[in-house]
């Protein structure tokens, strides 16, 4: 077939291939095969594998916080918002094919500054998530090993998994891990709810358990908003969305995707977080595999290992198809399937490695992490860049119209809901990782504490 360039890839004639020589005529025609293979089926499961990590994780210990009245309607209430977001998101991509990742939806909205505003900012939001993930790795090695070894060397255990899990390039391979990924998650999950209960039900009962329905005392601004934020990371899909679609062979079966993957996350996050904390109350920890008991917790993390790096390689991957992508644009280079492309991949995505390892040592903090993550950077790919997209790209129609007034009103709220979400997460994260330090919480930087 006749290639057809991409806004911010190499430009071939109309003609077919110009001048291109019939080795460099083979290399474009694979790599152009190789990324257009995903099916909406692999499209669920790549998304479930960017999304269903952490942040179940993280769950839980919000419920603490919020209560279980408000944790219950923030997981099913922020769910829907991001189902909805990623839906315009969808739609956007449907409509405008060649935006092949988020950076290109920043340069259709604000052009080259948009561009390079959230290209930016997708690029520290995955380098900060993969770095969250290589900080969980090495929570789970020190927990399932019980040994007193300094964190570092689990730190460095986690970079190299990572690494080694982001060598495949193409999300379509990828998708191949997203099912052992998810399975993982899934029995883990289900080891600390089924452990925790059953150690409530042995030790003091169900019924002494000291969970509430309501916010927990003397709640301050900030520890409310980092628990809410740590339930909008769980629901941030919404980022790698654009760059998943670019790879799928019928971009127009999204919707299927996005509601597969909406209502498992919704029905994960609810029961996880509520079970948990109604079997363990006010002590539950973050992650939340750390309350499962002493054997229970490590035979879980052990479980949960998959979920860990497969999740987060898969925030490097993209990170290093977005870096790749653009130091090699005009080039075969770009597709990874010469040599020259596989040398240029690795040292790329390893590189992107080492920096993940800096970031876990450097926020040596996992609720805290996942907050200023959410804060700065979620809040914009889930919530008010979707809101603004609706405006720009996809309402039709007159102003006046009863379904555009429902639809303003509602991506409105959407709007102030990530503006919002931007700024008082913001302020509450640096509030909180201030005062972890002031009290002695947290290790140092590049210190033999994991926690």
């Amino acid at each position: 077939m006749s290639p057809k360039a991409k806004e911010g890839e190499a430009f071939f004639p109309q003609d077919g291939f110009g001048d291109m020589t019939d080795h460099e005529k083979q290399v474009y025609q694979g790599g152009v095969q190789k990324y257009n293979q995903l099916g909406w089926k692999q499209l669920t499961i790549v998304l479930i594998v960017e999304a269903v990590a952490l942040g179940t994780l993280s769950i839980p210990s919000t419920f603490a916080t919020l209560g279980m009245v408000a944790g219950v309607i923030c997981c099913v209430g922020i769910g829907l918002i991001a189902v909805y977001t990623s839906y315009i998101i969808g739609q956007v991509k449907v409509k405008f094919p060649h935006i092949s990742n988020y950076p290109e939806a920043g340069r259709q909205m604000f052009g080259r500054i948009g561009y390079e505003v959230v290209y930016m900012m997708l690029c520290l939001e995955l380098l900060l998530s993969a770095g969250s993930h290589c900080l969980t790795g090495t929570i789970a090695f020190a927990n399932i090993t019980g040994s007193s070894i300094c964190s570092l060397v689990f730190g460095v255990v986690s970079m190299i998994i990572l690494l080694i899990f982001a060598i495949p390039p193409s999300f379509s391979e990828m998708a191949i891990l997203g099912y052992i990924d998810f399975v993982s998650i899934i029995i883990a999950v289900g080891i600390t709810i089924i452990g925790t209960g059953v150690e409530a039900t042995n030790s003091t009962g169900l019924s002494a358990v000291n969970w509430s329905a309501w916010p927990k005392e003397g709640l301050t601004f900030s520890e409310a908003f980092i628990a809410l934020s740590n339930i909008i990371f769980a629901y941030s899909f919404a980022l790698c969305q654009f760059s998943f679609m670019d790879e799928m062979h019928t971009p127009t079966d999204f919707p299927k995707s996005i509601w597969s993957l909406g209502l498992i996350e919704i029905f994960i996050y609810t029961i996880t977080g509520a079970l948990v904390y109604a079997f363990v109350g006010q002590d539950v920890q973050s992650p939340a595999l750390l309350s499962a008991g002493s054997l229970l917790s490590r035979i879980a993390f052990g479980v949960a290992l998959p979920v860990i790096f497969i999740s987060g390689s898969i925030n490097t991957v993209v990170l290093g198809r977005l870096v790749h992508g653009r130091i090699f644009k005009n080039s075969n280079i770009r597709f990874v399937n010469t040599k020259m492309g596989w040398i240029t991949w690795l040292v790329v995505v390893s590189v992107l490695t080492v920096l993940e390892f800096v970031v876990a040592e450097v926020i040596p903090f996992f609720d805290d992490l996942l907050s200023v993550i959410s804060s700065l950077f979620v809040s914009g790919f889930t919530f008010y860049f979707p809101a603004i997209m609706w405006f720009m790209f996809i309402r039709q129609g007159s102003w006046f119209s009863t379904k555009n007034i429902v639809y303003s009103v509602v991506n409105i709220l959407v709007l102030i809901i990530g503006l919002i979400v931007l700024g008082a997460g913001t302020y509450s994260s640096i509030v909180d990782i201030i005062k972890s330090y002031d009290e002695g919480t947290v290790g140092g930087v590049f210190s033999c504490s994991s926690t």
